[in-house]
C-alpha cells in the first residue's frame, strides 16, 4: 500500500487530465453458470488488465441528476440524445485523503454512440465543483470542461442521487482486436445515501449477485468471436444502465427484473424471468 494511502488502482486506472472518446457499447448479463466458458473464452484472444491485478479493482461511482430524475427517465425512455454526470473512485472504499484522485465524468449517448470526457481531480475539488457549484482550478484540468460541468449541474440545479460500486475484471485487445475493451462487472452494488466516495456505508445488491455484467466496449464493430460466444452462450444484449439499477433498487422508481426481491434469500437460485414492469410517464 503506498504511504500517501491512495491505492495503485486510484493512480493507475484513474485518467490525467481530459479524456475524450467515441465508443459502441454492448450489455449482456452472464450467469454464474456460464462464467468459466466466457473467463475461458476472453483468456483464448485476449490479454487481462496489467493493471488490474488477479482480483480486478473496485469502481464506485456518485451519480448526479435532478430532483425528477431527468437523466433517468431519459434511459429508460431510450432518447436519442441523454447524458449523465458522475464521480468515479478506482479502489476500495475506506478512509483517504482529501487529494484522493477522482474523475469528473459527462457520458452521454448520440443514437449508438457512446462518448465520455472525463478529468481527473483531487476528491475535494470534484465535490466542490459538483456539490458547492463552484468554479475550481487544477494544472491538469481543463477549464472548458470544467465550465461545463458548472453550467450543468447549476441550469439543471443538479444533486447526488445514487452511488453504485462492483468489483471489475477487464480484458484488453490484442492484434487485430486493438482497441477492443471487455469487462465483468461482479457484485453491483448501490445506495441512495451516504454519497461519500471513502465511506463504506451499507449497500444493497442492485443486480442479483448471481449475475454478472459483460461490457464489451469497442471503437466501431465488436469481433464476429464476440456475438459468435454470446449467441453459443445464450447470452442476450441487454439494455441495463447500473445507475437506474440503483434508482429502482432504492425505491425511486419501479424495479426491473434485475434485482434481487426483497428478503428473498432463494432469489439467486432461481432463473431469471422476462416479465417487466410498465414504468410510468415522467412528470414534465
Amino acid at each position: 500500500m503506498p504511504t500517501d494511502t491512495t491505492s495503485a488502482g486510484d493512480r493507475l486506472r484513474a485518467p490525467s487530465g481530459l479524456h475524450a472518446f467515441n465508443r459502441y457499447e454492448l450489455k449482456y448479463l452472464v450467469p454464474r453458470s456460464r462464467l468459466a466458458d466466457v473467463r475461458a473464452e476472453l483468456g483464448a484472444r485476449m490479454r487481462r488488465d496489467p493493471y488490474a491485478g488477479d482480483d480486478g479493482y473496485a469502481v464506485w461511482s456518485l451519480y448526479y441528476d435532478t430532483d425528477r430524475l431527468r437523466f433517468y427517465w431519459e434511459k429508460i425512455e431510450g432518447l436519442r440524445f441523454r447524458r449523465k454526470l458522475r464521480i468515479r473512485r478506482y479502489g476500495d472504499l475506506g478512509e483517504a485523503p482529501e487529494d484522493t484522485p477522482v474523475s469528473v465524468e459527462i457520458k452521454q449517448r448520440v443514437n449508438r454512440v457512446t462518448q465520455k470526457r472525463r478529468v481527473l481531480l483531487p476528491y475535494h475539488l470534484a465535490r466542490g465543483l459538483c456539490d458547492r457549484r463552484v468554479r475550481v482550478a487544477h494544472p491538469d484540468a481543463d477549464p472548458a470542461f470544467i465550465d461545463e460541468v458548472l453550467d450543468l449541474v447549476h441550469r439543471l440545479d443538479l444533486r447526488p442521487v445514487a452511488m453504485t460500486g462492483y468489483r471489475r475484471e477487464p480484458y484488453v485487445g490484442v492484434d487485430a482486436d486493438l482497441g477492443l475493451r471487455v469487462t465483468l462487472d461482479h457484485r453491483v452494488r448501490g445506495r441512495d445515501r451516504d454519497f461519500d466516495l471513502r465511506a463504506p456505508a451499507e449497500n444493497r445488491y442492485i443486480i442479483r449477485p448471481d449475475l454478472a455484467v459483460l461490457e464489451v466496449k469497442v471503437n466501431e464493430r465488436a469481433p464476429s468471436w464476440v456475438t459468435d460466444m454470446a449467441a453459443r452462450l445464450d447470452l442476450q444484449v441487454q439494455r441495463i444502465s447500473k445507475y437506474c439499477q440503483s434508482v429502482e433498487a432504492c425505491g425511486r422508481a419501479p424495479r426491473s427484473v434485475f434485482h434481487l426481491p426483497d428478503g428473498d434469500a432463494a432469489a439467486e437460485a432461481r432463473p431469471l424471468t422476462t416479465d417487466h414492469r410498465t414504468a410510468p410517464e415522467p412528470a414534465r
